[in-house]
């Protein structure tokens, strides 16, 4: 099996924030992780990546939060997009003032 694309999508959120979704299913796990998927999901807010979910080799599931980051612990991927996009609302409510 090669690599398959299953998603790639940009979410416009606002004139300078945006949600960007990449998710990728391999023939096998990324080192660090148990899964057959590789995905990065970000939050970009002018041009600053302030939420990040994803698996770099290595370093497994994880996400960042501004300059804070805690392991993840990956489910499915649908449990995956919800927790993104939770904390994407989280994150547009704390900084709707801003």
């Amino acid at each position: 099996m090669k690599a398959r694309s299953l998603i790639d999508r940009r979410i416009v959120i606002g004139p300078s924030i945006f949600a960007e979704l990449v998710l990728w299913e391999l023939p096998t796990p990324v080192r660090g992780s148990n899964h057959p998927y590789k995905y990065r999901l970000a939050l970009i807010s002018s041009s600053v990546c302030v939420l990040r979910y994803d698996n770099e080799a290595g370093k497994g599931d994880h996400r960042h939060r501004g300059e804070r980051e805690d392991a993840y612990l990956f489910e499915n991927i649908d449990r995956l997009v919800e927790d993104f996009l939770a904390d994407v609302r989280s994150w547009l409510h704390e900084h709707r003032n801003a």
